[in-house]
């Protein structure tokens, strides 16, 4: 796919054609075409499909910008896969029959879509879909350097036909866990969620469906599409995902918390399976009968990631994974990226018209370290819930709730780019992550209260009907700043509410308990019934 480097300067370069880059170069072909920029990547194009990389599930942001904003929509239809929700199943005895584990998860499409996505096919479009549109691809090549100036910045760059160096106004790391310029300005911040991870693919369907011949089971999803979801296999301090890919293959991850499953029993596909047979045997015996059809395998260490600044009025920027990464529980790496490239493309653009950028960039900063910290939060010392069926099916709808409420809501609206209306709701903002992280408290503290055992059932959190109406207002109409104050300010009421709902669940395994949210309780709840889980029966003694 390599041009050639017909010129040396460009207004905008790229460093790294993967998911972050290449959708940011698409959407500055969409929003400013005149632009001249190149993108640098490494490897050669087209790359294999189920391709060596995770993020393949999106969720509402991340999917909406890609199917709306970056007008790719099509391609999403026809050769990736809409995705049916995400879907748990918690921990029952051995693990061995699906259809005794309790199940979260919707039985048809939610009205807001998502998709799974085969990076390497859903890459390899993106570049040929911007080289078509003028912008410059130089694949195959290595970044030697980035020499940042005032006056302009240069990348030095080995190609295949020798060495060059690339003038350009901007330059936006894209280079994923590289991190060329957080590396090279010292930007690098650890962070205190300690999982680890190890991921591969197989080429066949993996169908959770088949995995079970019991009627009832069988019918709580008549379409047997199960394996639609991005299916998480739920245990103590731990989660297994199986994904589907459009090219036919299955992407399988184990995500641990280091301290409950050290990261040498899951860092090599032999140890990896061991583990599968001890703690997800079904699971194993699944993977085992196609291990012949094993395509690659990776692992990582303490894979959460921090970062002092991301964007800068000095015209450098990073995104994706070169800037922060919380935890692939609920698929928020392309939300990051969506969020990321808005802020960069409003920033390049303004800078480009002779504005003065600086508080933008300030202000952008906040509001995107801000809401990493408050993901963060969702996982940091949460792992221990996961083999907590009821506490993690008020978790997962707690935290989409919130999801929901807030931040893909401004997404949608195109408000995060904002920083006018941002200011005007940062008193709301401020109350509701004080609500969020209160929240995350009083779920570990449930957790530690709550040691019964519960019945077989399905739960979906869609069958909340404030739940239902949250989601499926993402797709309103544009709202004026007014309108969507008042909108926020409807949503937080109701994240209140929701909040005392849980904080009573909670209050009945620990009567300590009733306080901890601090949301109060002199007014009501919400009707969660759907969410609560029947207690399973005691043994009879004989």
């Amino acid at each position: 796919m390599a041009q050639t480097l017909d010129e040396r300067t460009f207004d905008v370069a790229i460093v790294g054609g993967g998911l972050a880059g290449g959708s940011l170069a698409r959407q500055l072909s969409l929003e400013a075409p005149a632009l001249r920029v190149v993108v640098i990547e490494t490897r050669k194009h087209p790359v294999r499909e189920a391709a060596f990389k995770v993020g393949e599930s999106s969720v509402e942001i991340g999917a909406h910008y890609f199917q709306r904003r970056l007008g790719l929509e099509p391609h999403l239809r026809s050769a990736q896969l809409e995705k049916l929700g995400l879907r748990y199943f918690f921990t029952e005895g051995d693990n061995r029959d699906i259809a005794r584990r309790i199940e979260l998860g919707p039985a048809v499409f939610p009205p807001v879509p998502s998709f799974q996505l085969d990076r390497g096919r859903f890459e390899n479009m993106l570049l040929e879909t911007v080289a078509a549109s003028g912008i410059t691809v130089l694949d195959g090549c290595r970044v030697d350097g980035i020499d940042l100036a005032a006056q302009g910045h240069t990348v030095r760059v080995t190609t295949p036909g020798g060495r060059a160096g690339i003038r350009t106004r901007w330059v936006v790391d894209a280079s994923g866990r590289r991190g060329l310029i957080k590396r090279q300005l010292g930007l690098d911040r650890p962070s205190a969620h300690g999982a680890n991870a190890c991921w591969f693919r197989v080429s066949t369907r993996l169908r959770v469906d088949d995995w079970s011949d019991d009627p009832a089971w069988r019918s709580r999803v008549p379409t047997g599409q199960r394996w639609l979801s991005t299916n998480h296999l739920m245990g103590a301090g731990y989660w297994v995902w199986l994904i589907p890919l459009g090219s036919g293959s299955t992407s399988v991850g184990i995500v641990a918390d280091g301290d409950l499953h050290p990261f040498p029993r899951i860092n090599r596909f032999e140890r990896a399976m061991e583990w599968l047979r001890e703690f997800e045997p079904q699971c194993g015996d699944v993977i085992a009968a196609h291990a012949s059809e094993l395509e690659d395998f990776l692992a990582l260490q303490h894979y959460a990631h921090a970062c002092a600044q991301v964007f800068s009025a000095d015209r450098w920027a990073l995104v994706g994974e070169a800037g922060v990464f919380t935890d692939p529980f609920y698929s928020p790496g392309s939300d990051f990226i969506a969020m990321g490239n808005d802020y960069v493309t409003d920033l390049i653009l303004r800078d480009m018209h002779g504005e003065d950028i600086a508080s933008r960039t300030t202000a952008f900063n906040a509001t995107y370290l801000r809401l990493f910290e408050a993901f963060i939060r969702l996982y940091d010392g949460q792992y221990r819930i996961m083999g907590n069926a009821q506490v993690m099916i008020a978790k997962v709808a707690w935290d989409n709730a919130c999801y929901w409420a807030m931040t893909a809501l401004l997404f949608f609206q195109r408000r995060l780019r904002d920083p006018e209306f941002m200011a005007s709701i940062d008193p709301l903002m401020r109350r509701f992550f004080v609500l969020h992280a209160r929240m995350q408290r009083l779920l570990n503290a449930w957790d530690r209260s709550d040691r019964e055992a519960y019945a077989p059932a399905a739960v979906n959190v869609l069958d909340v009907e404030a739940l239902r109406r949250l989601q499926g207002s993402l797709a309103d109409p544009p709202m004026d700043a007014a309108a969507l104050g008042a909108r926020l300010e409807q949503n937080y009421a109701l994240l209140e509410a929701f909040a005392r709902t849980l904080q009573a669940m909670a209050a009945e395994r620990n009567p300590a308990l009733e306080r901890v949210v601090g949301a109060g309780t002199d007014a009501g709840g919400l009707d969660v019934g759907a969410l609560r889980l029947a207690r399973a029966p005691l043994p009879v003694s004989r």
